[in-house]
């Protein structure tokens, strides 16, 4: 068994190997010209179902603050699990469950670690940059190219509205 995630981050046990196949042939004989229907060996949870250990809290991370470079994706990790990746301007927010978890930030040139304890019901909110020092600012004028450190941070409150 692996485990497999949809676009919202939900994840759940998949078995990718045996898998049931319909009779092709019978199939084709009596519908016409019809394609084989694989089946997985399971029931698949709805996709919002909450975690059996509790209410899912979430995570959002935004990607738009004035001083970031602009330049590198950057990878977003949840105990060592790829949960996306953020251009400028962009937000990615994904359920997690309560408890202890870390959260990786990696630009692929330097990666920043965050702990975080979630209870249940939890909206973290977190804001993420790419940003160069003085002499990497040269280096990308000068060359294209230079080191580009990772942070993230608690964002700001919202406004309320």
């Amino acid at each position: 068994a692996t485990t497999i995630w949809n676009a919202s981050g939900a994840t759940f046990p998949a078995t990718i190997f045996p898998i049931r196949r319909t009779s092709f042939f019978l199939d084709t004989m009596l519908h016409g010209c019809a394609l084989p229907a694989i089946t997985p060996d399971f029931a698949m949870p709805p996709e919002n179902s909450a975690d059996a250990s509790g209410p899912a809290a979430k995570i959002t991370i935004t990607r738009d603050s004035p001083d970031d470079v602009q330049t590198r994706q950057i990878e977003i990790y949840l105990d060592g699990q790829h949960k996306g990746e953020l251009l400028f301007g962009d937000a990615l927010t994904f359920p997690v469950a309560p408890g202890r978890h870390t959260l990786r930030v990696d630009n692929t040139w330097n990666h920043k670690d965050l702990e975080l304890d979630v209870s249940a019901g939890n909206d973290l909110r977190f804001l993420t940059k790419s940003k160069a020092g003085q002499f990497s600012r040269f280096l990308l004028i000068a060359f294209g190219a230079g080191p580009i450190y990772v942070s993230i941070e608690p964002a700001p409150p919202r406004a309320a509205s």
